[in-house]
């Protein structure tokens, strides 16, 4: 049985370990279907081959590939570069991959897109997304509703459609919610694996990182407790159920 190779970039051990759990308990994974690798403190085996696995998922984190190279600290600029370069191989075998939040602007980035804060951050939240009418017709949306609450909270976005990708989701903030390149490749920018209770716990850990204002820590935390986002992770479990290798 191949397993599913799961990166993560956040340096918080609370943080990356809460990640990592929701990534197995939305998408319906046992610990023994994937592999860790914790990229802050790991390095990607030089023989490391993502045709080895089932798919590809990459967690969120704190940092902007859009952030100038002198303001990046060494650890993430080791981490974006170790993702980067899977990308190449990734996009041209048609791996399957998934990439959330922080994957979508290393997907849109290795495909030549602009990935900057000029257009469409959100602040921490519950937004609409709406599925488009390619999103329709992918497997990944089937049977979810047309409109659905999904939880974000980033700095930068994609600025444009990346060449050869399909435009899954949108919302009215940020268009470019969930995108495809090929067959197999996908990226949200919103966190699939998340839910409240999980974004509440980041809410605390990152209320000094710029996503909003500490003092509005407790009342984002109500308002996302508050939100139905029972949806958003039914795409994450389809992923899984599309690509797990029996």
């Amino acid at each position: 049985m191949k397993p599913f190779l799961i990166l993560q970039l956040r340096p918080e051990p609370e943080a990356s370990d809460n990640e990592f759990a929701a990534f197995l308990d939305k998408g319906g994974l046992g610990a023994q279907e994937v592999r860790r690798i914790r990229l802050e403190r790991e390095e990607i085996p030089a023989d490391l081959d993502p045709a080895d696995y089932a798919g590809v998922i990459v967690g969120g984190g704190p940092g902007c590939i859009s952030d100038p190279e002198e303001r990046k600290p060494e650890v993430e600029k080791r981490i974006e570069a170790a993702i980067l370069r899977l990308m190449p191989q990734i996009t041209a075998q048609d791996i399957p991959f998934m990439g959330c939040c922080y994957g979508i602007g290393i997907l849109a980035h290795h495909l030549g897109a602009e990935v900057s804060k000029a257009r469409y951050g959100e602040p921490v939240g519950a937004v609409p997304c709406h599925v488009t009418g390619a999103g329709r017709a992918d497997p990944l949306l089937a049977g979810l509703p047309e409109r659905f609450e999904a939880l974000v909270g980033h700095k930068e976005a994609v600025q444009a459609l990346p060449p050869g990708c399909a435009h899954l989701l949108e919302s009215e903030a940020c268009p470019f919610q969930m995108i495809r390149f090929g067959r197999n490749v996908y990226a949200t920018q919103f966190h699939p694996e998340a839910d409240g209770k999980d974004f509440a716990l980041r809410i605390g850990i990152y209320r000094h990182r710029g996503y909003f204002r500490p003092e509005e820590a407790e009342t984002l935390t109500q308002v996302i407790l508050a939100a139905r986002t029972d949806i958003a992770p039914r795409i994450l479990r389809n992923f899984v159920e599309r690509y797990r290798v029996a």
